[in-house]
């Protein structure tokens, strides 16, 4: 009896799925030759001379634009780019840049290496590399300051509005994992990770384990501005820290073969030893992975503020002639269940911007101890900090690269010999403020952009004539706000202007020495790791 019932019922579902697939199958083939008919018929027929690999190249990134920001599209130079930032090696120029249309600006000059010892400074703007001016240069300009280690190339760039020109000879460039770790005064080992390539875990062990060997008994991981990486080491650098078999985080997607638990697969390095783990919003992916599972396992406490909520998956597929697609397969979630992804780009708002889940709609979930945590995307610390966080108005002036823009200024008008010497005073924000309202940095809230957007619609329905007037009334008003907010956000915004000064003196080392003694994050650190019944009752 119950074979008459099983059997046509299995039959039934297995007939389901393959006419579900080959629906499937039959849909994206005809999408397919729709295409390919069209765009043959527009490339043979079209009033002006076209070029297909351009058109080609804008239709698949338009198409992946409308998905989520990490579903990408990578040529043959770009495959090769994520193969460097995963080795942590590269031939090249030493040097975080950034290429706007006419120019590359140098963003951070690495200590002794070549775009260093050529005497490039941050602010720098690259006009010519070589023979060939960058704004004639249609491709991705960067890729003129590569090539093979020993060979020069000739440098034309404008600083503070001179033109100079240097000599610069390519090197091997090694990227550290952990550029940075020291003993505080208090015996607290401070470790600051930067990104997870393939030697993050590799680093973090040989760190740590110096660092116990000069008497480290507690430590700081600093985990702020890190962006992520391979998660297969944010296992291993979560694994330093808690014992082989933990679950430390899994992925979920509606292709069931990327549905996967990740544990720990090695011999810890300390499982006892006191630890902080700081965040901040620019601590991303695998960053959250780490961060999200020492929080869930009660292994530490963090402190800053909640992370970026980066909990997509992405996979390179490999495609015809050496390039690839970089898609988005399933979504993090930490132990206790949390996802870490904080936007939904699959239910967007009227203005097709992705949502953000609201605080009220928060879930609650617990930790081993049984502590009460949440989700909403991203890590929220146990201990959140003023300092660390990034409100709106900061997060325009960093996309405006104003406070980039002021720590140049600032490194060309004042003189500084050591970090400890370094104040940013109140009239050096007076200053910083009197810089944004005089410069083209004119950056912009979410406000002004919706606003612009309604102007724009009124000017095609011919409206505009009637509400221009208070149009220019609203900006004004949110322009009086965004210098209001400018001291609301003091604090914050007095942290990030005074990582982006020192380092124009000192380097990134000079910063990490300048944080030990005076960053407020590492001092509430301390805090908490030298009182014990403080630290152990907060992971209760």
């Amino acid at each position: 009896m119950k074979k008459r019932v099983i059997y046509p019922v299995v039959a039934f579902m297995i007939l389901l799925s393959t006419v579900s697939f080959k629906s499937d199958f039959f849909e994206i083939a005809k999408q397919i030759e729709i295409f390919t008919t069209m765009f043959k018929e527009l490339n043979m027929n079209y009033v002006d001379e076209t070029n297909p690999a351009e058109l080609m190249d804008t239709a698949i990134k338009s198409m992946l634009d409308d998905l989520d920001p990490y579903t990408k599209y990578w040529n043959e130079q770009d495959v090769e780019a994520s193969k460097i930032r995963n080795a942590g090696e590269y031939t090249g120029i030493g040097a975080s840049v950034k290429t706007i249309k006419d120019k590359i600006t140098i963003i951070e000059p690495y200590k002794d290496y070549p775009a260093d010892k050529a005497g490039l400074k941050a602010g720098d703007e690259i006009i010519q590399i070589g023979n060939i001016k960058v704004a004639d240069f249609k491709e991705d300009a960067g890729e003129l300051l590569k090539g093979a280690s020993g060979t020069k190339v000739d440098i034309t760039y404008k600083r503070q509005g001179e033109i100079k020109t240097t000599v610069l000879t390519r090197e091997e460039i090694e990227v550290d994992a952990v550029p940075f770790f020291t003993l505080l005064d208090d015996n607290t080992g401070y470790i600051v990770l930067s990104k997870f390539n393939n030697k993050a875990s590799s680093e973090t062990i040989d760190a740590l384990k110096d660092l116990k060997a000069k008497g480290a008994d507690k430590v700081v991981l600093d985990l702020r501005g890190n962006p992520g990486g391979l998660l297969s080491e944010a296992i291993n650098v979560t694994n330093i820290f808690v014992p082989k078999g933990e679950l430390i985080t899994t992925t979920k997607s509606v292709v069931k073969k990327y549905n996967k638990e990740y544990f720990t697969k090695k011999e810890p390095v300390d499982i006892q030893i006191p630890l902080v783990v700081l965040v901040n919003g620019r601590s991303a992916s695998a960053s959250e992975i780490v961060a999200g599972s020492i929080q869930d396992l009660d292994r530490g406490v963090v402190i800053g503020a909640r992370s970026f909520g980066k909990g997509l998956v992405q996979r390179p597929k490999k495609l015809t002639y050496g390039t690839q697609l970089k898609i988005t397969i399933s979504r993090y979630y930490t132990p206790s269940g949390r996802c870490i992804q904080a936007l939904d780009y699959w239910n967007r708002d009227k203005n097709n911007n992705a949502v953000r889940t609201n605080k009220e709609d928060f879930k609650a979930f617990k930790t081993k101890n049984g502590r009460t945590v949440y989700d909403g995307g991203g890590i929220e610390p146990d201990i959140e900090l003023e300092t660390s966080k990034f409100s709106k108005i900061t997060t325009a002036l960093l996309k405006s690269d104003a406070i980039f823009g002021y720590g140049t200024k600032y490194y060309y008008s004042h003189q500084l010999k050591k970090p400890s010497d370094f104040k940013f005073t109140d009239s050096d924000y007076e200053d910083f403020k009197k810089f944004v309202r005089q410069s083209d940095f004119n950056f912009e809230t979410e406000t002004e952009q919706s606003f612009k957007k309604s102007l724009e619609i009124a000017k095609r329905e011919k409206l505009d004539k009637e509400i221009a007037s208070q149009y220019e009334a609203l900006i004004a008003s949110i322009n009086v706000s965004k210098q209001t907010a400018l001291d609301t956000y003091k604090k914050e915004i007095v942290n990030l202007l005074t990582d982006e000064i020192i380092k124009r003196y000192f380097y990134r080392e000079g910063l990490y020495n300048y944080y030990v003694k005076n960053n407020p994050e590492v001092a509430k650190s301390q805090e908490i790791l030298k009182d014990k019944n403080k630290y152990e009752e907060i992971l209760k």
